[in-house]
């Protein structure tokens, strides 16, 4: 399904109803590394909505650069095209600093906040230069030398051993991203701000969910948004999984999810 946000069209999926669960994809992937969680989270009594960010996926690409605002000015777009709102929102990696975005600009627009595989810290000097240089190297050479990178910090060992077809799956997702969406998101991480300051000021429920094996993401991140969000209902940390911490142990993940969204009382 389709449907126009501020100037652009948005792809997304939905199933269910009830209170709304919006699902914000990572970097560079898009709405499909949500197929494990849709049908799970509207049996549990909620719509499900997974959406593609500008230019991932199925979406449009926009004329111009995305930052981490314009990604959630886009999805406050999706939401009030789709007449939701407030809704709950799951957001990994990259889709956490857009969430926190969010809860930063529009707070009356989220009802709970789920971090998934994400951290509030900005980009250290290194980290923004080589975000430059993937962004460079995108532009210049296309997604696969970044879709390379990404493959090997995605999953846990026990993954690549254990499940070769997901791995090929998520590669082929990140293979098929527009290399200027791929440049655009790349900056658009690379200038985000710090949250840790701000976390405190974030009053909603709250829950953090992360891989016990995650080399794309920091190992305290968790602890960092438990130890700075008021109302934060628990981190869970799962064993055996990595940044992709949804897809390789979607069961356990699930239970996670729909335990904090029940917990939240968005009814």
């Amino acid at each position: 399904m389709r449907v126009k946000s501020k100037e652009i069209e948005l792809a997304y999926d939905e199933i269910g109803t009830g209170p709304a669960v919006l699902l914000i994809h990572g970097f560079p992937l898009n709405r499909q590394m949500w197929q494990p969680q849709l049908n799970a989270v509207a049996q549990a009594g909620f719509r499900a909505i997974a959406f593609d960010l500008p230019g991932f996926g199925e979406s449009e690409l926009p004329s111009a650069t995305p930052t981490i605002d314009s990604f959630a000015d886009y999805t406050v777009g999706l939401m009030e095209a789709l007449g939701i709102e407030k809704a709950a929102i799951a957001g990994m990696s990259m889709g956490g600093y857009i969430l926190q975005n969010l809860l930063e600009r529009y707070p009356q627009r989220i009802a709970a906040a789920c971090f998934i595989a994400t951290k509030s810290a900005a980009d250290d000097e290194a980290g923004k230069a080589r975000r430059t240089a993937l962004a460079t190297e995108a532009e210049r050479l296309g997604s696969n030398p970044i879709t390379k990178l990404f493959a090997e910090l995605l999953f846990a060992p026990d993954t690549v051993e254990t499940n070769p077809h997901l791995v090929a799956q998520v590669i082929s997702w990140m293979r098929a991203t527009d290399p200027k969406a791929v440049a655009g998101g790349l900056l658009a991480m690379r200038d985000r701000k710090d949250y840790t300051p701000l976390l405190p000021g974030f009053q909603q429920p709250t829950a953090f969910i992360g891989g016990a094996e995650d080399r794309a993401g920091s190992p305290h991140s968790g602890e960092v948004f438990q130890k700075g969000l008021p109302d934060c209902l628990g981190i869970t940390v799962i064993e055996k999984a990595g940044h992709m911490v949804n897809m390789e142990r979607p069961d356990v993940f699930n239970r996670a999810l729909i335990a904090f969204l029940h917990g939240a009382n968005l009814v």
